[in-house]
């Protein structure tokens, strides 16, 4: 049995292929080969405990700075 590889991002993107709202976690994901979900989660967890940054307002900035993944965007 094969275990599905994750494509996996030459630079920092928003993910085409792990996106729920705007694709930041899951370019991060896939950049750093880490799995989407457990990425999310971690991201959540820091947010949580972060009182001096929202987490809500890095995800935004995120949002705003980092481009669309693009077929020539993944190795």
């Amino acid at each position: 049995m094969e275990k599905h590889k994750m494509a996996k991002l030459i630079k920092l993107h928003r993910s085409r292929n792990y996106r729920i709202i705007a694709g930041v976690m899951g370019g991060i994901a896939e950049y750093l080969g880490w799995s989407p979900f457990l990425t999310r989660l971690l991201f959540v967890i820091l947010s949580c405990a972060s009182v001096a940054v929202p987490g809500i307002l890095v995800y935004i900035v995120l949002w705003i700075m980092m481009p669309n993944a693009t077929a020539e965007s993944y190795r």
